[in-house]
């Protein structure tokens, strides 16, 4: 259940990770961090040199793989549908700002894997050659649990994953589900630990009110925003 409280001088937005289920199904006991492998499968590190003006400018990038996203909205419940789950790159940012390591065990009383519980769209990267919708459409019965057809999907934005350091393809897609439709309680493939996460829609309006914080990426945001401006049913 979603919890808001003042924290600070800002409101923040927050589940109680602790007592969630996701809490119960994800018991990491140890976190450590090393150097990155000679060959990684996700991203790839280079430098990009160029000349602007007669002057020499150097520029360190990550290619990494692109991606799917979609605002997955139950129209039986009228409840939003998102994902909880661990993201190590968001754990290292927020344990970095008190103490910044890259390498070695972490001290979990002090940094508890709670600090990278995220709040997602569910969403995807594009590793096999399928249409987009065809990867989405994967992505949402393998991680929310819905059977749906490619063309049920909409697209939204395409749009890029940053502008800095990395810079991949995203494809922002909408999508309405019944009850029906469920045919499994999702949480993902392989060694992936996700939770479903319904929300109705005054629960999503907290999200973008001014002020909030979340741990999800801006795409969350985005999509959240999107949906309430565009789709989401005038009389709730």
């Amino acid at each position: 259940m979603l919890k808001f409280f003042r924290g600070g001088l800002r409101r923040v937005c927050c589940f109680d990770a602790k007592k969630s289920a996701f809490g119960r199904l994800s018991n990491i006991t140890r976190i450590w961090f090393s150097p990155l492998p000679a060959k990684s499968k996700w991203i790839k590190p280079c430098c990009v040199l160029y000349l602007e003006n007669d002057i020499k400018k150097e520029t360190h990038i990550v290619k990494v793989l692109d991606g799917v996203l979609v605002v997955l909205y139950n129209k039986s419940r009228d409840k939003l549908i998102f994902v909880r789950q661990f993201r190590a790159a968001v754990y290292q940012a927020q344990m970095s700002r008190k103490k910044p390591i890259t390498k070695g065990d972490v001290d979990l009383q002090k940094f508890p894997p709670e600090l990278g519980i995220t709040l997602e769209l569910c969403a995807g990267q594009v590793d096999k050659d399928q249409s987009l919708k065809n990867i989405a459409r994967e992505e949402i019965l393998e991680e929310c649990g819905y059977d749906v057809p490619a063309d049920s999907i909409q697209p939204i934005f395409h749009y890029r994953s940053g502008v800095g350091i990395s810079s991949g393809a995203q494809a922002l897609f909408y999508c309405e589900v019944c009850d029906e439709q469920r045919v499994s309680a999702g949480g993902g493939v392989d060694k992936e630990v996700i939770q479903v996460v319904e929300l109705s829609l005054d629960e999503a309006r907290e999200l973008v009110k001014t002020g909030m914080t979340t741990n999800g990426g801006p795409a969350l945001l985005v999509g959240v925003m999107w949906f309430l401006l565009n789709k989401a049913p005038k009389s709730s």
